[in-house]
């Protein structure tokens, strides 16, 4: 019997650096693609007359940001019956919520059947975030708080959901 694969796809959000400063945030690919998510001040490359869209210092680079991770999400749907896939976001957060787009897209791919998502999202803290609190409160994710006393053990515990909804979606 042939072990079944499982393909994976998504994005996840890494700092960037100069000179031990962070100086924004990049969107990169399972793939290894990368595009500016933020940058601090006017670093973003923003053109003039365009919305400008902050969180903190950082300035939010959303055509960037929805070039790269739009398309990710178009191409979840595909593949044929059966097929075993798992789509990462993260983040779902408030950098990328500036994107009406990227909300409609996440909704998407929670209610799609055939994938299972691997996500994060922040800590509530302050205003809730729209789309957070709802992924918190389906009864379809399973939700796993990281700590600085736990990051180092929890690593087993979410393989083991990730391939217990694998095997449920297959």
């Amino acid at each position: 019997m042939k072990a079944a694969e499982v393909s994976c796809s998504g994005f996840y959000t890494e700092e960037v650096r100069v000179g031990g400063r962070r100086v924004g945030f990049d969107m990169v690919t399972v793939t290894g693609e990368r595009a500016h998510l933020s940058r601090v001040g006017n670093e973003s490359g923003a053109s003039a007359g365009r919305r400008e869209y902050r969180v903190g210092q950082y300035v939010v680079d959303l055509p960037s940001f929805e070039n790269l991770a739009l398309p990710l999400f178009r191409q979840v749907g595909g593949g044929s019956e059966g097929d075993r896939r798992v789509f990462v976001i993260d983040e779902v957060g408030k950098m990328e919520l500036f994107s009406q787009a990227f909300i409609r897209a996440v909704r998407q791919t929670l209610d799609c059947s055939s994938c299972s998502i691997l996500g994060t999202i922040p800590i509530p803290k302050g205003k809730p975030l729209g789309l957070v609190e709802e992924v918190r409160g389906r009864t379809d994710v399973k939700v796993f708080t990281i700590t600085k006393e736990n990051r180092n053990t929890i690593f087993p515990d979410i393989v083991a959901t990730l391939q217990q909804s694998l095997k449920q979606a297959s």
